[in-house]
Protein backbone atom coordinates (compact mmCIF):
# COMPACT_ATOMS: atom_id res chain seq x y z
CA UNK A 1 0.00 0.00 0.00
CA UNK A 2 1.44 3.54 -1.01
CA UNK A 3 0.51 5.29 1.81
CA UNK A 4 2.95 8.63 1.64
CA UNK A 5 3.67 10.26 -1.76
CA UNK A 6 6.72 12.77 -0.35
CA UNK A 7 10.22 12.69 -2.08
CA UNK A 8 10.88 13.43 1.93
CA UNK A 9 12.24 10.85 4.00
CA UNK A 10 10.24 9.48 7.67
CA UNK A 11 11.85 11.05 10.34
CA UNK A 12 14.41 7.82 11.20
CA UNK A 13 14.41 6.29 14.95
CA UNK A 14 17.71 6.88 15.35
CA UNK A 15 19.73 9.84 14.00
CA UNK A 16 23.02 11.12 14.54
CA UNK A 17 23.33 14.96 15.21
CA UNK A 18 25.02 16.78 12.38
CA UNK A 19 28.00 18.13 12.76
CA UNK A 20 28.43 21.50 13.73
CA UNK A 21 28.17 24.11 11.10
CA UNK A 22 26.16 21.54 9.09
CA UNK A 23 22.25 21.94 8.95
CA UNK A 24 20.45 19.21 10.79
CA UNK A 25 17.45 17.99 9.47
CA UNK A 26 16.47 15.89 12.49
CA UNK A 27 16.83 18.15 15.63
CA UNK A 28 15.94 16.73 18.94
CA UNK A 29 15.58 18.14 22.58
CA UNK A 30 17.05 15.32 25.00
CA UNK A 31 14.71 13.71 27.74
CA UNK A 32 15.11 14.82 31.21
CA UNK A 33 16.85 12.72 33.51
CA UNK A 34 15.26 9.94 34.99
CA UNK A 35 14.44 9.55 38.84
CA UNK A 36 17.32 6.65 40.37
CA UNK A 37 14.79 4.28 40.50
CA UNK A 38 13.67 4.50 36.80
CA UNK A 39 17.24 4.16 35.09
CA UNK A 40 17.28 0.75 34.46
CA UNK A 41 13.66 1.40 31.92
CA UNK A 42 14.20 2.68 28.42
CA UNK A 43 12.58 6.71 27.88
CA UNK A 44 11.38 5.83 24.35
CA UNK A 45 9.80 2.23 23.53
CA UNK A 46 9.83 0.98 20.06
CA UNK A 47 7.88 -1.41 18.12
CA UNK A 48 4.33 -3.11 18.32
CA UNK A 49 6.09 -6.11 20.54
CA UNK A 50 7.31 -3.47 22.97
CA UNK A 51 3.87 -1.12 23.05
CA UNK A 52 1.96 -4.63 23.67
CA UNK A 53 3.99 -5.77 26.89
CA UNK A 54 2.66 -1.96 28.23
CA UNK A 55 -1.08 -3.03 27.63
CA UNK A 56 -1.03 -6.61 28.89
CA UNK A 57 -2.47 -6.62 32.37
CA UNK A 58 -4.63 -3.66 31.53
CA UNK A 59 -8.23 -4.87 31.45
CA UNK A 60 -9.32 -1.80 29.64
CA UNK A 61 -7.59 0.05 26.91
CA UNK A 62 -8.72 3.33 25.07
CA UNK A 63 -6.65 4.37 22.20
CA UNK A 64 -7.11 8.19 21.06
CA UNK A 65 -5.49 9.47 18.34
CA UNK A 66 -5.25 12.61 15.60
CA UNK A 67 -6.73 12.44 12.01
CA UNK A 68 -4.29 11.19 9.84
CA UNK A 69 -3.83 7.91 12.34
CA UNK A 70 -3.76 4.44 9.67
CA UNK A 71 -6.53 2.79 11.93
CA UNK A 72 -6.35 -0.34 10.05
CA UNK A 73 -3.03 -0.89 10.14
CA UNK A 74 -2.08 -0.15 13.88
CA UNK A 75 -4.67 -2.50 15.15
CA UNK A 76 -3.90 -5.36 12.98
CA UNK A 77 -0.27 -5.04 14.30
CA UNK A 78 -1.13 -3.99 17.54
CA UNK A 79 -3.53 -7.33 17.97
CA UNK A 80 -0.97 -9.26 16.82
CA UNK A 81 1.53 -8.50 18.87
CA UNK A 82 -1.06 -8.65 21.83
CA UNK A 83 -1.83 -12.39 20.18
CA UNK A 84 1.60 -13.49 20.62
CA UNK A 85 1.93 -12.27 24.57
CA UNK A 86 -1.52 -14.33 24.74
CA UNK A 87 -3.51 -11.64 25.31
CA UNK A 88 -7.05 -12.09 23.47
CA UNK A 89 -9.04 -8.89 23.67
CA UNK A 90 -12.10 -7.61 21.95
CA UNK A 91 -11.51 -4.71 19.71
CA UNK A 92 -14.35 -2.04 19.19
CA UNK A 93 -14.03 0.82 17.20
CA UNK A 94 -15.20 4.25 18.12
CA UNK A 95 -16.31 4.90 13.86
CA UNK A 96 -19.47 2.87 15.05
CA UNK A 97 -20.89 5.77 16.75
CA UNK A 98 -19.83 8.42 14.28
CA UNK A 99 -22.96 10.39 12.81
CA UNK A 100 -24.02 9.32 9.03
CA UNK A 101 -21.55 11.20 6.79
CA UNK A 102 -23.92 12.91 4.77
CA UNK A 103 -24.84 14.57 8.48
CA UNK A 104 -21.31 15.35 8.69
CA UNK A 105 -20.93 16.68 5.86
CA UNK A 106 -23.82 18.91 6.87
CA UNK A 107 -22.40 19.98 9.65
CA UNK A 108 -18.92 21.17 8.39
CA UNK A 109 -20.59 22.53 4.83
CA UNK A 110 -20.95 26.38 6.56
CA UNK A 111 -17.29 26.70 7.54
CA UNK A 112 -15.94 25.26 4.26
CA UNK A 113 -18.54 27.01 1.84
CA UNK A 114 -17.84 27.62 -1.55
CA UNK A 115 -14.64 29.14 -2.03
CA UNK A 116 -11.42 26.84 -2.90
CA UNK A 117 -8.78 28.14 -0.24
CA UNK A 118 -11.06 29.48 2.56
CA UNK A 119 -13.39 28.92 4.86
CA UNK A 120 -13.87 29.75 8.63
CA UNK A 121 -13.10 28.57 11.72
CA UNK A 122 -15.17 25.33 13.33
CA UNK A 123 -16.72 26.67 15.82
CA UNK A 124 -18.15 23.36 17.57
CA UNK A 125 -16.43 20.37 19.32
CA UNK A 126 -15.45 16.85 18.06
CA UNK A 127 -18.61 15.48 20.33
CA UNK A 128 -20.38 16.82 17.52
CA UNK A 129 -19.24 14.51 15.01
CA UNK A 130 -20.31 11.30 17.37
CA UNK A 131 -24.01 10.06 18.25
CA UNK A 132 -23.96 10.65 21.30
CA UNK A 133 -26.72 7.52 22.41
CA UNK A 134 -24.07 5.35 20.13
CA UNK A 135 -21.15 6.32 22.07
CA UNK A 136 -22.65 5.67 25.43
CA UNK A 137 -23.37 2.17 23.81
CA UNK A 138 -19.90 1.40 23.71
CA UNK A 139 -19.00 -0.41 26.75
CA UNK A 140 -16.60 -2.62 27.71
CA UNK A 141 -16.98 -6.45 27.95
CA UNK A 142 -16.04 -8.50 30.83
CA UNK A 143 -12.72 -9.57 29.47
CA UNK A 144 -9.65 -7.23 28.12
CA UNK A 145 -11.21 -4.58 25.86
CA UNK A 146 -10.06 -1.87 23.66
CA UNK A 147 -11.99 1.09 22.10
CA UNK A 148 -9.65 2.65 19.27
CA UNK A 149 -10.26 5.63 16.78
CA UNK A 150 -10.00 9.19 16.84
CA UNK A 151 -12.00 10.33 19.56
CA UNK A 152 -12.20 7.49 21.25
CA UNK A 153 -11.82 8.63 24.95
CA UNK A 154 -15.32 10.39 24.48
CA UNK A 155 -17.05 7.14 25.38
CA UNK A 156 -16.24 8.29 29.16
CA UNK A 157 -14.63 4.61 29.96
CA UNK A 158 -13.28 4.78 33.47
CA UNK A 159 -10.12 3.06 34.86
CA UNK A 160 -8.83 2.64 31.44
CA UNK A 161 -5.62 2.94 30.19
CA UNK A 162 -5.43 6.18 27.91
CA UNK A 163 -2.97 6.21 24.79
CA UNK A 164 -3.28 9.01 22.50
CA UNK A 165 -1.54 8.66 18.44
CA UNK A 166 -0.11 11.58 17.43
CA UNK A 167 0.85 12.00 13.41
CA UNK A 168 3.27 14.90 12.07
CA UNK A 169 1.12 17.53 10.07
CA UNK A 170 3.07 17.36 7.17
CA UNK A 171 2.81 13.49 7.19
CA UNK A 172 -0.90 13.99 7.31
CA UNK A 173 -0.40 15.71 4.02
CA UNK A 174 1.74 13.13 2.42
CA UNK A 175 -1.13 10.60 3.13
CA UNK A 176 -3.46 12.86 1.91
CA UNK A 177 -1.98 12.96 -1.27
CA UNK A 178 -1.48 9.54 -1.29
CA UNK A 179 -5.07 9.12 -0.94
CA UNK A 180 -4.38 6.86 2.12
CA UNK A 181 -6.28 8.87 4.39
CA UNK A 182 -9.47 10.45 5.06
CA UNK A 183 -11.07 13.63 6.59
CA UNK A 184 -13.06 13.79 9.85
CA UNK A 185 -15.60 11.54 9.38
CA UNK A 186 -15.66 10.64 5.53
CA UNK A 187 -15.01 7.48 4.70
CA UNK A 188 -13.05 7.58 1.35
CA UNK A 189 -10.02 10.52 0.22
CA UNK A 190 -10.69 13.07 -1.78
CA UNK A 191 -8.50 15.76 -3.60
CA UNK A 192 -5.53 16.81 -1.22
CA UNK A 193 -6.40 20.11 -1.58
CA UNK A 194 -10.01 20.01 -0.53
CA UNK A 195 -8.46 17.78 1.94
CA UNK A 196 -6.13 20.09 3.52
CA UNK A 197 -8.97 23.11 3.43
CA UNK A 198 -11.16 21.03 5.53
CA UNK A 199 -7.94 19.90 7.70
CA UNK A 200 -7.24 23.72 8.68
CA UNK A 201 -10.93 24.91 9.17
CA UNK A 202 -12.56 21.80 10.24
CA UNK A 203 -10.41 19.13 11.74
CA UNK A 204 -7.97 20.29 13.44
CA UNK A 205 -9.59 22.80 15.28
CA UNK A 206 -11.45 20.11 16.99
CA UNK A 207 -8.98 17.42 17.16
CA UNK A 208 -6.00 20.31 18.56
CA UNK A 209 -9.31 21.24 21.43
CA UNK A 210 -9.69 17.18 22.16
CA UNK A 211 -6.21 16.46 22.35
CA UNK A 212 -5.47 20.20 24.75
CA UNK A 213 -8.14 18.21 26.95
CA UNK A 214 -6.23 14.87 27.20
CA UNK A 215 -3.03 15.76 27.31
CA UNK A 216 -2.96 15.89 31.02
CA UNK A 217 -4.46 12.51 31.08
CA UNK A 218 -2.12 10.19 28.73
CA UNK A 219 -0.82 7.45 29.82
CA UNK A 220 1.05 6.89 26.77
CA UNK A 221 1.99 8.73 24.31
CA UNK A 222 2.58 7.22 20.61
CA UNK A 223 4.48 8.55 17.59
CA UNK A 224 2.53 7.03 15.31
CA UNK A 225 4.09 8.52 11.85
CA UNK A 226 5.93 5.39 10.95
CA UNK A 227 3.01 2.69 11.15
CA UNK A 228 5.58 -0.35 10.89
CA UNK A 229 7.94 1.06 13.85
CA UNK A 230 5.95 3.32 16.40
CA UNK A 231 7.70 4.93 18.88
CA UNK A 232 6.02 5.71 22.67
CA UNK A 233 6.53 7.15 25.82
CA UNK A 234 5.10 7.47 29.00
CA UNK A 235 2.34 10.87 29.25
CA UNK A 236 4.39 11.70 32.67
CA UNK A 237 8.05 11.52 30.81
CA UNK A 238 6.01 13.84 27.92
CA UNK A 239 5.25 16.54 30.18
CA UNK A 240 8.05 16.40 32.19
CA UNK A 241 9.63 16.89 28.72
CA UNK A 242 7.48 19.24 27.65
CA UNK A 243 8.17 21.80 30.66
CA UNK A 244 11.89 21.23 30.91
CA UNK A 245 11.28 22.55 27.09
CA UNK A 246 9.79 25.88 28.29
CA UNK A 247 11.87 27.14 30.42
CA UNK A 248 15.26 26.41 28.72
CA UNK A 249 15.06 26.08 24.56
CA UNK A 250 13.69 24.12 21.44
CA UNK A 251 14.27 23.64 18.04
CA UNK A 252 11.04 22.46 15.93
CA UNK A 253 11.35 20.17 13.23
CA UNK A 254 11.94 21.56 9.92
CA UNK A 255 9.88 20.45 6.76
CA UNK A 256 10.24 21.17 3.41
CA UNK A 257 8.39 21.66 -0.02
CA UNK A 258 8.69 22.18 -3.91
CA UNK A 259 7.02 24.57 -5.83
CA UNK A 260 6.24 26.30 -8.53
CA UNK A 261 8.89 28.83 -8.24
CA UNK A 262 11.44 26.84 -6.24
CA UNK A 263 14.90 27.35 -5.96
CA UNK A 264 18.31 25.21 -5.86
CA UNK A 265 20.32 27.20 -2.39
CA UNK A 266 18.54 25.20 0.09
CA UNK A 267 19.25 21.50 -2.11
CA UNK A 268 22.69 23.04 -1.99
CA UNK A 269 23.48 24.21 1.19
CA UNK A 270 21.49 21.57 2.49
CA UNK A 271 23.03 18.18 1.34
CA UNK A 272 20.68 16.11 3.53
CA UNK A 273 17.67 17.22 2.02
CA UNK A 274 16.01 14.91 -0.64
CA UNK A 275 17.92 15.67 -3.99
CA UNK A 276 15.40 14.28 -6.00
CA UNK A 277 13.14 16.83 -5.14
CA UNK A 278 12.92 19.40 -8.44
CA UNK A 279 13.66 22.55 -6.11
CA UNK A 280 12.78 23.73 -2.74
CA UNK A 281 10.42 26.68 -2.45
CA UNK A 282 9.87 26.51 1.64
CA UNK A 283 11.53 24.92 4.61
CA UNK A 284 8.70 25.76 6.78
CA UNK A 285 11.47 26.61 9.91
CA UNK A 286 8.53 27.52 12.40
CA UNK A 287 5.16 27.31 11.48
CA UNK A 288 3.86 26.38 14.46
CA UNK A 289 0.33 24.97 13.69
CA UNK A 290 2.14 21.83 11.59
CA UNK A 291 5.60 21.76 13.15
CA UNK A 292 6.63 18.74 15.52
CA UNK A 293 9.43 18.59 18.52
CA UNK A 294 11.74 15.73 18.58
CA UNK A 295 12.33 14.42 22.18
CA UNK A 296 15.26 12.10 22.41
CA UNK A 297 17.02 9.42 24.64
CA UNK A 298 19.67 6.73 24.47
CA UNK A 299 19.44 7.34 20.57
CA UNK A 300 15.60 7.06 20.17
CA UNK A 301 13.63 9.64 18.77
CA UNK A 302 9.92 10.44 18.91
CA UNK A 303 7.79 13.12 17.39
CA UNK A 304 5.14 14.70 19.14
CA UNK A 305 2.95 17.92 17.47
CA UNK A 306 4.05 21.52 18.38
CA UNK A 307 0.87 22.46 20.00
CA UNK A 308 1.26 20.10 23.26
CA UNK A 309 4.02 22.65 24.34
CA UNK A 310 1.53 25.52 24.00
CA UNK A 311 -1.50 23.53 25.94
CA UNK A 312 1.05 22.83 28.64
CA UNK A 313 3.09 25.41 28.96
CA UNK A 314 1.92 28.67 26.91
CA UNK A 315 2.42 31.15 29.43
CA UNK A 316 6.44 30.37 30.28
CA UNK A 317 6.90 29.98 26.51
CA UNK A 318 4.90 33.53 25.67
CA UNK A 319 6.04 35.48 28.91
CA UNK A 320 3.84 38.40 28.73
CA UNK A 321 1.89 38.16 25.74
CA UNK A 322 0.88 34.65 27.24
CA UNK A 323 -2.42 36.78 28.12
CA UNK A 324 -2.94 38.15 24.26
CA UNK A 325 -2.30 35.01 22.27
CA UNK A 326 -3.33 32.13 24.53
CA UNK A 327 -2.34 28.73 22.67
CA UNK A 328 -0.97 30.33 19.56
CA UNK A 329 2.44 30.85 18.74
CA UNK A 330 2.71 34.46 17.61
CA UNK A 331 6.00 33.98 15.05
CA UNK A 332 6.85 32.32 12.51
CA UNK A 333 9.66 31.79 10.34
CA UNK A 334 10.29 30.15 7.38
CA UNK A 335 12.15 30.34 4.35
CA UNK A 336 11.26 31.25 0.43
CA UNK A 337 13.98 29.96 -2.12
CA UNK A 338 14.31 31.34 -5.39
CA UNK A 339 17.44 31.38 -6.39
CA UNK A 340 17.50 30.05 -9.92
CA UNK A 341 13.90 29.28 -9.81
CA UNK A 342 11.28 32.06 -10.14
CA UNK A 343 9.24 35.26 -8.79
CA UNK A 344 6.78 34.43 -5.95
CA UNK A 345 3.21 34.94 -7.28
CA UNK A 346 2.49 39.10 -6.86
CA UNK A 347 -0.13 38.87 -3.34
CA UNK A 348 -1.10 40.83 -0.59
CA UNK A 349 -2.40 39.77 2.83
CA UNK A 350 -5.63 40.37 4.65
CA UNK A 351 -5.89 43.66 7.07
CA UNK A 352 -6.99 42.61 10.67
CA UNK A 353 -10.69 43.61 10.47
CA UNK A 354 -10.97 41.16 7.07
CA UNK A 355 -9.24 38.26 8.22
CA UNK A 356 -11.79 37.96 11.46
CA UNK A 357 -14.33 36.43 8.92
CA UNK A 358 -12.14 33.38 8.51
CA UNK A 359 -11.86 32.97 12.35
CA UNK A 360 -8.57 34.29 13.17
CA UNK A 361 -7.49 36.55 15.35
CA UNK A 362 -4.34 38.36 14.12
CA UNK A 363 -3.28 38.40 10.47
CA UNK A 364 -0.27 37.80 8.55
CA UNK A 365 2.14 40.50 8.67
CA UNK A 366 5.44 39.85 7.31
CA UNK A 367 9.03 40.91 6.80
CA UNK A 368 11.56 39.79 3.77
CA UNK A 369 14.70 39.27 5.43
CA UNK A 370 17.62 38.77 2.79
CA UNK A 371 19.61 35.72 3.94
CA UNK A 372 21.65 35.73 0.68
CA UNK A 373 20.92 37.13 -2.83
CA UNK A 374 22.72 37.16 -6.70
CA UNK A 375 23.38 40.48 -7.87
CA UNK A 376 20.42 41.86 -9.73
CA UNK A 377 18.17 39.91 -7.24
CA UNK A 378 14.89 42.49 -6.38
CA UNK A 379 11.90 42.19 -4.26
CA UNK A 380 8.71 43.47 -5.75
CA UNK A 381 7.05 46.04 -2.59
CA UNK A 382 4.26 48.26 -3.21
CA UNK A 383 3.07 50.51 -5.83
CA UNK A 384 4.61 53.39 -8.11
CA UNK A 385 3.73 56.75 -7.74
CA UNK A 386 0.18 57.48 -9.59
CA UNK A 387 -0.88 54.39 -9.81
CA UNK A 388 -5.07 53.95 -10.76
CA UNK A 389 -6.42 51.03 -8.46
CA UNK A 390 -8.99 50.50 -11.33
CA UNK A 391 -6.63 50.77 -13.95
CA UNK A 392 -4.67 47.51 -12.20
CA UNK A 393 -7.62 45.33 -11.43
CA UNK A 394 -8.56 46.16 -15.49
CA UNK A 395 -4.97 45.25 -16.67
CA UNK A 396 -4.77 42.16 -13.99
CA UNK A 397 -8.28 40.68 -15.87
CA UNK A 398 -6.68 40.82 -19.21
CA UNK A 399 -5.48 37.50 -20.88
CA UNK A 400 -1.92 39.22 -22.35
CA UNK A 401 1.09 38.87 -19.52
CA UNK A 402 0.87 41.56 -16.89
CA UNK A 403 3.80 44.10 -17.29
CA UNK A 404 4.09 44.20 -13.52
CA UNK A 405 6.65 47.18 -13.13
CA UNK A 406 4.69 49.27 -14.63
CA UNK A 407 2.55 49.03 -11.73
CA UNK A 408 4.43 47.69 -8.68
CA UNK A 409 7.80 49.11 -7.25
CA UNK A 410 11.21 47.05 -6.67
CA UNK A 411 14.23 47.55 -4.42
CA UNK A 412 17.08 46.17 -4.84
CA UNK A 413 16.89 42.93 -2.14
CA UNK A 414 19.92 43.21 -0.41
CA UNK A 415 21.70 40.58 1.80
CA UNK A 416 20.90 41.57 5.42
CA UNK A 417 18.23 43.84 4.61
CA UNK A 418 14.81 43.59 6.30
CA UNK A 419 11.56 44.82 3.80
CA UNK A 420 8.76 45.80 5.55
CA UNK A 421 5.06 43.80 4.30
CA UNK A 422 2.04 45.12 6.84
CA UNK A 423 -1.07 43.32 5.59
CA UNK A 424 -2.98 44.80 2.58
CA UNK A 425 0.69 45.76 1.11
CA UNK A 426 1.45 44.18 -2.79
CA UNK A 427 4.65 42.47 -2.62
CA UNK A 428 6.76 39.28 -3.64
CA UNK A 429 9.88 38.20 -3.50
CA UNK A 430 11.83 38.35 -7.27
CA UNK A 431 14.13 35.44 -8.66
CA UNK A 432 17.89 34.56 -7.58
CA UNK A 433 17.63 35.34 -3.15
CA UNK A 434 16.82 33.65 -0.45
CA UNK A 435 13.97 34.92 2.07
CA UNK A 436 13.56 34.31 6.10
CA UNK A 437 10.50 35.16 6.52
CA UNK A 438 9.74 36.58 9.60
CA UNK A 439 6.28 36.94 9.85
CA UNK A 440 3.40 36.74 12.26
CA UNK A 441 1.59 32.83 12.89
CA UNK A 442 -1.69 32.98 10.67
CA UNK A 443 0.07 31.44 6.72
CA UNK A 444 -2.15 30.29 4.42
CA UNK A 445 -4.29 33.58 3.41
CA UNK A 446 -2.15 34.71 0.64
CA UNK A 447 -4.34 36.32 -2.02
CA UNK A 448 -2.70 35.89 -5.34
CA UNK A 449 -2.97 38.71 -8.01
CA UNK A 450 -0.78 38.10 -10.52
CA UNK A 451 1.13 34.37 -10.90
CA UNK A 452 3.16 34.81 -14.06
CA UNK A 453 0.78 32.62 -16.10
CA UNK A 454 2.37 29.44 -15.13
CA UNK A 455 0.77 25.87 -13.87
CA UNK A 456 1.66 24.61 -10.17
CA UNK A 457 3.51 21.40 -9.94
CA UNK A 458 0.64 19.28 -10.98
CA UNK A 459 -0.28 21.18 -14.10
CA UNK A 460 -2.88 23.04 -12.79
CA UNK A 461 -3.23 26.79 -13.14
CA UNK A 462 -2.63 28.63 -9.24
CA UNK A 463 -6.42 30.21 -8.20
CA UNK A 464 -5.68 33.65 -7.63
CA UNK A 465 -7.83 35.90 -5.32
CA UNK A 466 -7.90 39.00 -7.37
CA UNK A 467 -11.51 40.25 -5.93
CA UNK A 468 -9.99 39.41 -2.29
CA UNK A 469 -6.50 40.80 -3.11
CA UNK A 470 -7.97 44.31 -4.29
CA UNK A 471 -10.19 44.56 -1.07
CA UNK A 472 -7.39 44.30 1.06
CA UNK A 473 -4.76 46.30 -1.14
CA UNK A 474 -3.35 49.90 0.73
CA UNK A 475 -2.87 51.65 -2.42
CA UNK A 476 -1.36 54.43 -0.37
CA UNK A 477 1.62 52.70 -0.22
CA UNK A 478 3.15 53.53 -3.41
CA UNK A 479 6.66 55.86 -4.17
CA UNK A 480 8.65 57.38 -1.47
CA UNK A 481 6.24 56.07 0.90
CA UNK A 482 7.73 53.17 0.29
CA UNK A 483 11.31 53.72 0.46
CA UNK A 484 10.66 55.17 3.86
CA UNK A 485 7.85 53.47 5.23
CA UNK A 486 8.70 49.92 4.36
CA UNK A 487 12.22 49.29 4.10
CA UNK A 488 13.82 48.95 7.63
CA UNK A 489 16.55 51.43 8.69
CA UNK A 490 19.26 49.76 10.49
CA UNK A 491 20.51 51.49 14.02
CA UNK A 492 23.11 50.56 16.03
CA UNK A 493 21.05 49.96 19.98
CA UNK A 494 24.44 49.12 22.01
CA UNK A 495 27.79 47.66 21.82
CA UNK A 496 30.37 46.64 23.18
CA UNK A 497 34.39 45.24 22.91
CA UNK A 498 33.71 42.71 20.13
CA UNK A 499 29.84 42.69 19.66
CA UNK A 500 27.29 45.11 19.05
CA UNK A 501 22.88 44.83 18.69
CA UNK A 502 21.55 46.19 15.51
CA UNK A 503 17.75 47.38 15.73
CA UNK A 504 16.06 46.69 12.52
CA UNK A 505 12.98 48.23 13.46
CA UNK A 506 9.80 46.93 12.13
CA UNK A 507 6.56 48.86 10.74
CA UNK A 508 3.93 49.99 13.51
CA UNK A 509 1.40 47.90 12.51
CA UNK A 510 3.68 44.96 13.13
CA UNK A 511 3.15 43.32 16.91
CA UNK A 512 6.90 41.84 16.94
CA UNK A 513 10.43 43.74 16.57
CA UNK A 514 13.71 42.61 15.01
CA UNK A 515 16.98 42.57 16.34
CA UNK A 516 20.28 41.34 14.67
CA UNK A 517 22.90 40.24 17.40
CA UNK A 518 26.71 40.63 15.93
CA UNK A 519 29.32 39.25 17.49
CA UNK A 520 33.06 37.82 17.75
CA UNK A 521 33.06 35.46 20.78
CA UNK A 522 29.92 35.57 22.99
CA UNK A 523 26.72 37.79 23.67
CA UNK A 524 24.53 37.55 27.25
CA UNK A 525 21.27 38.42 26.39
CA UNK A 526 17.72 38.64 28.37
CA UNK A 527 14.18 37.85 27.59
CA UNK A 528 12.46 40.61 28.99
CA UNK A 529 9.29 38.81 29.18
CA UNK A 530 9.23 37.62 25.52
CA UNK A 531 9.98 34.99 23.77
CA UNK A 532 12.94 34.89 21.31
CA UNK A 533 12.82 33.53 17.54
CA UNK A 534 16.27 32.96 16.80
CA UNK A 535 18.40 32.29 13.33
CA UNK A 536 21.87 32.23 12.44
CA UNK A 537 21.91 33.97 9.59
CA UNK A 538 26.03 35.05 9.03
CA UNK A 539 28.71 32.54 10.72
CA UNK A 540 28.94 28.75 10.90
CA UNK A 541 27.85 27.69 14.80
CA UNK A 542 26.35 29.11 18.13
CA UNK A 543 26.32 27.71 21.48
CA UNK A 544 23.73 28.16 23.09
CA UNK A 545 23.13 28.10 27.12
CA UNK A 546 20.45 28.76 28.87
CA UNK A 547 21.01 27.53 32.42
CA UNK A 548 22.96 24.38 34.34
CA UNK A 549 22.86 21.51 31.72
CA UNK A 550 20.65 22.86 29.34
CA UNK A 551 22.73 23.78 26.28
CA UNK A 552 22.44 23.30 22.99
CA UNK A 553 25.04 24.08 18.93
CA UNK A 554 23.03 25.51 16.34
CA UNK A 555 24.08 25.86 13.30
CA UNK A 556 24.10 28.21 10.15
CA UNK A 557 20.70 28.85 9.01
CA UNK A 558 19.11 26.49 11.71
CA UNK A 559 15.90 28.27 13.67
CA UNK A 560 15.65 28.10 17.53
CA UNK A 561 13.83 29.61 20.17
CA UNK A 562 14.15 30.54 23.61
CA UNK A 563 11.32 30.79 25.97
CA UNK A 564 10.18 34.02 27.79
CA UNK A 565 10.53 31.95 31.04
CA UNK A 566 14.18 31.11 30.73
CA UNK A 567 15.00 34.70 31.65
CA UNK A 568 18.53 34.97 29.98
CA UNK A 569 20.85 33.17 27.63
CA UNK A 570 24.63 32.99 26.27
CA UNK A 571 25.59 32.77 22.83
CA UNK A 572 29.19 31.98 21.82
CA UNK A 573 30.56 31.75 18.54
CA UNK A 574 31.96 28.57 17.42
CA UNK A 575 33.09 29.46 14.11
CA UNK A 576 35.81 31.18 12.21
CA UNK A 577 34.35 34.59 11.58
CA UNK A 578 32.00 36.90 13.38
CA UNK A 579 28.13 35.47 14.12
CA UNK A 580 25.14 37.51 12.93
CA UNK A 581 21.95 35.96 14.87
CA UNK A 582 18.65 37.30 13.64
CA UNK A 583 16.12 37.89 16.64
CA UNK A 584 12.38 38.49 16.35
CA UNK A 585 10.53 39.07 19.80
CA UNK A 586 6.82 40.73 20.88
CA UNK A 587 7.52 44.33 21.11
CA UNK A 588 6.91 45.70 25.05
CA UNK A 589 4.45 47.74 26.63
CA UNK A 590 0.03 47.17 26.50
CA UNK A 591 -0.97 44.70 24.48
CA UNK A 592 -4.46 45.52 22.80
Amino acid sequence: MLWRRTTQPILPPRHSPAPAGRYDLYPAYPLPERSHSERHLQQIGRGFAALAECLAGHPRIVIDGYGGVLWPVFRERLERALVALEVKASWLTVDQALKPEAEIARLVAPFLGDDPLFGTRFTGSLKDFFDQAKLKALRPGSGVSILYGTGAALAGWSEALLLYLDVPKNEIQYRARAGSIANLGRSSADDPKVMYKQCYFVDWVVLNRHKAELLPHLDLIVDAQNPDDPAFMTGERLRAGLERMAHTFFRARPWFEPGPWGGQWLKKTIPALAQDAPNYAWSFELITPENGLIFESASQRLEVSFDLLMYQNHRAVLGDSAERFGYDFPIRFDYLDTFEGGNLSLQCHPRADYIRQFGERFTQDETYYIMDAKPGAKVYLGFRDGIDPQGFEQALSGSLPLEVEAFVMTVPARQHALYLIPSGTIHCSGQDALVLEISATPYIFTFKLYDWLRPDLDGRPRPLNVARAMANLDFQRQGQRVHHELISQPRLLVSGPGWQVVHLPTHQEHFYDVHRLEFDKCLEVATEGSVHVLTLVAGEAVLLETGPGAQQLFSYAETFVVPAAANAYRLTNRGAVPAKVIKAFIKPGPQP
